[in-house]
Parts: C-alpha cells; sequence; structure tokens
C-alpha cells in the first residue's frame, strides 16, 4: 500500500503518556491515519527563525513520523497571521467586513506555499498519497506539480468555502481557484459548500460538473465531494470512562451545587458567535428570572491568534459583557456566567461534557463543529443532555435531533434552553439516540476511509503550472 503523505499548516506531535489528551479533533485524525497508512506528517513547527534554511526536523512518536520546518517572522506575519488569517479566515467565514486585502500579505502566502513544497518535495516518493490540508496551503498543489511531481494529490478544506458573491471580492480569486485544479481529489465539509464552489466554477470558470462530482475545467477533471469530518468515537468513548474525566465530570457537578450547568466550548474567534450566544443567555435570564438561580453558563474559551488586533478586540468585548451579565444579574450565592480563558485537555472536556445538561453550540458559520458530537458522545444514554446546535454549523446537516437554533436571535436561543431545561428523560433520550447513530457511524474512521479511497482511485494527475 501507499504512504501517505499528509501536510498541514502546522503539526502537531502525536499524543504521549504525558500529554494525552491535549489535541484537537484535527490533529488526533490525521494522526489515527498516518497510523493506518503509515507514512509523514509535514508542516511548520510554530518556531520562528531569523532567516529561513529549510532544515527539516524529523521526529517519530506513537507510530507517526513528523517533518517541521521553521518559518521566518515576517512569513509567520504575512502569510498566517496575514492573508490566511486576516483575508481568508474571515472571508470564508462570510465576514468580508473583517477582511483585510494587503498586497504584502498575498506576496507572503504565495512565498510559504513556495518552501513548503521545495522542502517537501524531495521527501515523497512517486508512490506516496499526498493529502493536503485547508486554506494555509490552497495553492501547494500547483506548486507541488510545477517541481515535477505526478503523485495523486488530494485537497481537504477543513471550513466553509463562500458563496461566489463574496468570493469574488478577494483580489485574485480566480488565480486562488484555479490553483485547486492541480489536485486530483478535493473534499468539502457539507454540500452546501461544496455546492458553493460548483457555482464558483461554472459561473467564474465557465467549467462543468458532472453529478458524479466530476469538475471539467479547461482540460482538467478534478474529482469534488463532501466528507464530513467526524470525531474518533472509539477513543473519545475510552476517555469519557478515564479517571481524568470522572474526576472532571465530579468536579463540576460539585461547583454546580446542584445547580444545571449550560456549556459552550469554542476558540475564542468571532466565527463562534460568543458575543450573540451571552445575549440570547441573557434574554433568557431577562424572561425567566425564576430560573436564575437554578443555572448557570459556563463558557470554556481559550485564546487563539492573539497576534491579531481583531482576536485582542472579541476578548476585550467578552470580558466586558460577561461582566455587565453578571454584574447585572449575580447575586451573592449565585453567578450567572463562568467565563474560562483557558483550554483543557480532552479527557478533562469529556467529563466538563458529561456534568452539563445542555451544551449552546452557536456558531455564525462553522465547518462542522467537532465540540458538537463530542459532547453527544459523552452523554450518559440512561439520561442525556441536551445539545442547542446553531443552524448554520456543518454538524447541523448530521445532528439533526438537536434544538436547532438561529444564532443570531436572542429569543430563540432564549427559547431553546428554556425548552432543553423542560424537556422530558423520554425526549432527551429519543433525540440522543438519532445524534449518536450519526456521530456513531460518521466518525473519524469513516470519513479518512472515504477521502483516501477516493485519492487512490483518483486518475495519475498531469502536470499542472503556475497560472
Amino acid at each position: 500500500m501507499s504512504r501517505l503523505i499528509v501536510i498541514s499548516n502546522r503539526v502537531s506531535p502525536p499524543r504521549t503518556e504525558s500529554g494525552a489528551g491535549a489535541q484537537g479533533g484535527l490533529a488526533v485524525a490525521l494522526a489515527a491515519a498516518l497510523k493506518e497508512y503509515s507514512g509523514l506528517w509535514f508542516g511548520w513547527s510554530g518556531n520562528k527563525i531569523e532567516e529561513f534554511t529549510g532544515h527539516i526536523d524529523m521526529q517519530r512518536a506513537g507510530g507517526v513520523t513528523t517533518a517541521t520546518v521553521d518559518l521566518e517572522e515576517q512569513d509567520v506575519d504575512e502569510y498566517y497571521n496575514g492573508y490566511a488569517n486576516r483575508t481568508l479566515w474571515p472571508l470564508f467565514h462570510y465576514r468580508i467586513d473583517l477582511a483585510e486585502y494587503d498586497r504584502g500579505f498575498g506576496s507572503g502566502y504565495k512565498r510559504v506555499n513556495e518552501r513548503f513544497a521545495d522542502t517537501v518535495a524531495p521527501l515523497i516518493d512517486p508512490d506516496d498519497l499526498v493529502w493536503v490540508h485547508d486554506y494555509h496551503l490552497i495553492p501547494l498543489g500547483q506548486e507541488l506539480r510545477a517541481r515535477g511531481l505526478k503523485n495523486r494529490i488530494g485537497f481537504f478544506l477543513h471550513i466553509p468555502w463562500p458563496p461566489s458573491r463574496l468570493l469574488v471580492s478577494l483580489p485574485n480569486h480566480q488565480e486562488l481557484v484555479e490553483s485547486l485544479l492541480a489536485y486530483d481529489v478535493i473534499g468539502f465539509q457539507t454540500e452546501e459548500w461544496l455546492e458553493s464552489f460548483r457555482h464558483y466554477v461554472e459561473r467564474e470558470l465557465d467549467g462543468r460538473v458532472d453529478e458524479d462530482g466530476t469538475v471539467h475545467v479547461r482540460g482538467r477533471t478534478v474529482h469534488v465531494a463532501a466528507y464530513p469530518i467526524g470525531i474518533d468515537y472509539a477513543e473519545f468513548s475510552e476517555a469519557v470512562e478515564t479517571p481524568v474525566a470522572k474526576e472532571a465530570c465530579e468536579r463540576l457537578r460539585g461547583s454546580a451545587e446542584r445547580k444545571r450547568v449550560v456549556i459552550g466550548v469554542d476558540r475564542l474567534d468571532y466565527s463562534k458567535g460568543l458575543a450573540e450566544r451571552f445575549h440570547g443567555y441573557q434574554r433568557f435570564l431577562e424572561k425567566h428570572p425564576e430560573q436564575r438561580s437554578e443555572i448557570f453558563l459556563l463558557q470554556i474559551a481559550p485564546p487563539s491568534r492573539g497576534e491579531v488586533a481583531t482576536y485582542e478586540e472579541i476578548r476585550e468585548n467578552l470580558d466586558e459583557l460577561s461582566g455587565r451579565i453578571n454584574g447585572e444579574f449575580a447575586e451573592v450565592d449565585w453567578v450567572p456566567i463562568r467565563y474560562v480563558n483557558q483550554g483543557y485537555p480532552r479527557e478533562e472536556l469529556a467529563g466538563f461534557y458529561r456534568a452539563a445538561p445542555i451544551a449552546l453550540i452557536t456558531p455564525l458559520r462553522d465547518g462542522m463543529n467537532l465540540v458538537a458530537k463530542e459532547y453527544v458522545a459523552a452523554q450518559d444514554p440512561e439520561d442525556p443532555g441536551v445539545l442547542i446546535l446553531s443552524r448554520f454549523a456543518g454538524a447541523a446537516l448530521q445532528l439533526k435531533d438537536a434544538l436547532m437554533v438561529n444564532p443570531y436571535s436572542p429569543d430563540e436561543i432564549s427559547d431553546a434552553i428554556f425548552a432543553a431545561l423542560a424537556m422530558p428523560k423520554e425526549e432527551r433520550i429519543r433525540r440522543w439516540r438519532g445524534m449518536i447513530e450519526s456521530v456513531r457511524g460518521e466518525d473519524v474512521v469513516a470519513w479518512r476511509h472515504a477521502f483516501v479511497s477516493a485519492l487512490e482511485n483518483a486518475k495519475p494527475a498531469v502536470a499542472v503550472e503556475p497560472a
């Protein structure tokens, strides 16, 4: 069987006993794929250096070989903090008002993708399958083709693909999308994002998309499809039963003092709808004063991308908003919001999920949202909690038995919280059974098998020169 070469912006070393549970969903999924297919995981180390040398740090742990490179500070500023997270991320999450178009960002993005291609190409054998991940590395397949690689190369986008009417606001948008034609397989999280891509190909590139997902554009054929990512269900189910998870569960239940916990776990990002969530919870407190002392919101929101000014503004806004809500509604023996700016290992989070009768997951736009699936997987089958989920999360297409809300509507969030609190056990069990079937059946194993199988069956590519 061919080796699998995974390429992503950052590389997370495989779990060790001392660091168990610290990885995110994508890191766990990719590490599992590499263990199954063998191969290599290549990407940025996260370190900055004065001058790029192309030196590769090779390590092996947990059955996975990683290869990382350091980047210059200018690379990080322009490629990562700039084009990836100040241009593409807001645009792809429908926040055109926050997208910044700086020519220097685009130059840095192109330069780092070229450096990645120069560095990783010698590590790739002719029979290897190459799997490139996410918006940071859209042009990488094209750069690898320019260096003579004829391997089967696939690309998976973990975030939404925006509608054409938004994407065309990006300078050189056509050049960016055309670079995707160098891949043999392109995967999206949902049919909605796939449809947006198809629409762009047909409208802006005069391409044709067959019913089987084959895209025909300018002499190239590319297979496109939706491959919804899941959690590692077996691994997460084991995590729920660990001593760490059980201790975390009892810790939260003990501190709740019989009050019902509404939990939210999100990276600190404007796409997660945290301010809107707080306003919806505030509306609930206003409409149902009799429930105030019976409930509290635990919002876990570890900071991210601190070097991007927008994220510091988000943190300041949420600090002010949570403080104002607590100041208005708190009693001497009760605080309505516990707002925590730190992350926790997965085993602890599993315990927190089990202890919370309600999860409030309300992103404004999300490629998938694995927290929603983890919450479902962590529940007690005999007494499960209720998932309140944004209809704009990719997971909403699979978790149809959640209480769906429009995250922009404080009243819908308020009504959903009230309904969750009043929901009979029989209905909670019925809804949970519907969702756990999806979480179990459409897990990360099914995801990676579906994508890699499509890549293995793709027709060998021909070289594609950069536009």
